[in-house]
């Protein structure tokens, strides 16, 4: 993408996430099984990764498992378990190279030790990088992230009067991020999906039809090109200029 192009984003978002939907209907329309579309998208992955990098955004969260995704057949989940070890192996060289910190936001209980042992080396080895932080939300849910942080802030002796928005934040597996400017979720659905439901709660979102494998550096620049055109007031009244 030219220069030029990239001049046209009026305002570029510091964290975007992304819920990446649509890899099991990408794959059923082409005849091949589900597990095929969660390959396809991974493999997109890296160019999103890059056109983040170049685009200037410097947190970048995506949603690869939910807590609600073990419901799936077996067969489905440890496909995607096997995509995921693989992705780590080939990924992380390329990734800490190129200046990329690995966040994980969810839980590690009831992944398989060997999945788990490459997760906490990646984190551990990515941990001073800082073009791009990435948070992978896998074995994740918004609602079950809020019932751990009040669990944490119970834990710690915290009083009622001692709770605010901002304290709560600081238990919650995004402490040191901050929340995100955009959400896209691609394959044209309209839901949130238990993804980010307290840091989302003044983003702005983007729904795009095309499937997450066929999602990349264009239409994540058409999701910012959007973005860069919305006013967003955190429910204020809009100032006119020279008012």
């Amino acid at each position: 993408m030219a220069k030029k192009d990239l001049d046209k984003l009026a305002v570029v978002p510091t964290h975007v996430a992304i819920i990446m939907d649509g890899n099991g209907r990408w794959a059923l329309e082409k005849g091949l099984p589900r597990v095929a579309g969660h390959r396809a998208g991974t493999e997109n992955l890296r160019e999103v990764i890059e056109a983040s990098v170049e685009f200037g955004i410097k947190y970048l969260t995506i949603y690869a498992f939910s807590t609600e995704n073990w419901k799936r057949p077996q067969d489905e989940i440890q496909g995607l378990m096997h995509i995921f070890r693989t992705m780590l192996d080939r990924e992380l060289k390329n990734l800490h190279e190129n200046g990329v910190q690995l966040r994980h936001f969810g839980r590690l209980e009831g992944i398989d030790n060997a999945l788990k042992k490459k997760v906490l080396e990646a984190i551990d080895l990515t941990k001073d990088n800082q073009t791009l932080i990435l948070n992978i939300a896998f074995n994740y849910g918004g609602r079950d992230e809020i019932i751990q942080a009040v669990k944490g802030i119970l834990a710690d002796g915290h009083t009622p009067d001692e709770v605010t928005e901002d304290l709560i934040s600081e238990y919650l597996y995004s402490a040191s991020c901050p929340d995100p400017d955009l959400i896209i979720r691609t394959s044209g659905e309209y839901r949130c999906s238990n993804f980010l439901i307290w840091q989302g709660a003044y983003s702005e979102w983007y729904f795009t039809p095309t499937y997450w494998p066929d999602f990349g550096r264009e239409d994540l620049y058409q999701a910012l090109a959007v973005y860069s055109q919305r006013d967003r007031r955190y429910g204020k009244i809009k100032t006119e200029k020279g008012s």
